[in-house]
């Protein structure tokens, strides 16, 4: 089985650069299927993220290096790594399902995490898949526990991520917590040393005795909604900004009670590049409509740039940003939504403008912070010369 974003992503890339089926070879992944795909942006090299395994194909997707990355000896109830302190629990051999792959250009570097270990992450030399390290030594190098694939994204900020040289960046990282709050950030921000072993490796980029560069989900929501969670679909950078597109249990349709039905809502979540502490995140209900169906489920995304036909009937320009996206009808079965989908498009450009709008009309005391799983409660605007939170533009 192969992701959605593995589909989108392989589309546009292909065909930005022209190919032709009968130019491509195929590729089998193993048992277990794939998880995630990147594409480097000048050599044109794919890697993939699968189950227990990493590869590394060329342009034309002839297979170049394998990483094997499981089955290891593990229980999703041990924390931390049995090989940092002993568990009471039962080990045994556990598959290790990819679920973050992200290119570090400035490094020279993949970051690869998987789903055992409570979440460690590898980093692998991009030329031949050599492991520089795997930091599993303190609580921030455990970056999630859940095992499902496509719920977690991350987001390489610096080191100059377009693709040449330069230092290390940061990276921000969105993942499900499964009632952890204690021990995970629903959103954070790492830092990303050169030295794999650093001891600064994934440690938050700013943290005092009060505040850190982190969201986690209060006790009150989970002691209201136990099955709050929140899935981080989709994550891309578009100028000072952080985007991630999400899946989360919508509090106002779900009932407190566990039998009853519980109802999703995707949200597009943005934050600034330069925000440390986090006071720039907002959040904006994203989905769309054909023939009267709603469509709410995003199930992927892709960020790319369209082609000179299809910018002419948006009526853009072919440099803008459009973002790519697949939902499913309706709001409920999160994990087997229905097979009706759509591909929905939108403008960056559009985004960046309802989201501005919404945060000037706060500003005049308009409508409320739609933050309900965080406040607790929906608070009232209020009408405000001094902004009341941190806006990049």
């Amino acid at each position: 089985s192969v992701p959605w974003s593995c589909l989108l992503m392989w589309f546009f890339s292909f065909c930005s650069q022209g190919w032709r089926p009968s130019d491509l070879r195929t590729f089998s992944p193993p048992e277990g299927g794939l998880t995630h795909l990147v594409v480097h942006n000048k050599t044109g090299e794919v890697y993939l993220g699968a189950v227990n395994w990493i590869f590394k194909l060329s342009s034309n997707l002839t297979k170049l290096r394998n990483h094997v990355t499981g089955p290891v000896v593990d229980n999703e109830k041990c924390y931390p790594p049995p090989g940092v302190q002993s568990c009471p629990h039962e080990l045994a051999q556990t598959s290790n399902v990819n679920k973050l792959l992200l290119l570090d250009y400035g490094q020279n570097r993949l970051i690869a995490c998987g789903s055992t270990s409570q979440g460690i992450c590898q980093f692998l030399r991009l030329d031949d898949l050599f492991k520089l390290g795997e930091p599993h030594h303190r609580k921030e190098h455990y970056l999630s526990s859940v095992a499902e694939a496509g719920t977690m994204s991350g987001v390489v900020i610096g080191g100059d991520a377009a693709g040449g040289g330069g230092g290390a960046g940061k990276l921000f990282v969105g993942t499900p917590i499964d009632g952890k709050s204690e021990y995970f950030p629903t959103l954070s921000s790492r830092k990303l040393m050169a030295n794999e072993e650093n001891a600064d490796m994934f440690s938050f980029v700013y943290q005092d005795e009060f505040v850190s560069s982190q969201l986690k989900i209060p006790s009150d929501t989970l002691s209201k909604f136990p099955a709050f969670d929140i899935y981080y679909i989709y994550g891309f950078s578009s100028e000072q900004f952080v985007y991630y597109l999400t899946l989360q249990l919508d509090t106002q349709l779900t009932s407190p009670d566990a039998s009853g039905e519980q109802f999703f809502t995707s949200k597009i979540v943005r934050l600034c590049v330069d925000d440390p502490k986090f006071y720039s995140y907002v959040e904006f209900p994203i989905g769309c409509t054909k023939d009267g169906v709603e469509y709410r489920l995003v199930q992927d995304a892709y960020l790319s740039r369209p082609g000179t036909k299809l910018a002419r009937s948006l009526g853009i320009s072919e440099q803008e940003e459009v973002l790519f996206t697949v939902f499913a009808q309706g709001q409920k079965n999160r994990a087997k939504p229905p097979k009706e989908s759509a591909l929905c498009l939108f403008t960056l450009r559009r985004i960046k403008e309802k989201i501005k709008e919404r945060i000037q009309s706060c500003y005049r005391g308009e409508g409320k912070l739609s933050l309900p799983w965080l406040l607790n409660k929906e608070l009232a605007c209020i009408n405000s010369v001094r902004p009341t939170f941190t806006v990049c533009e």
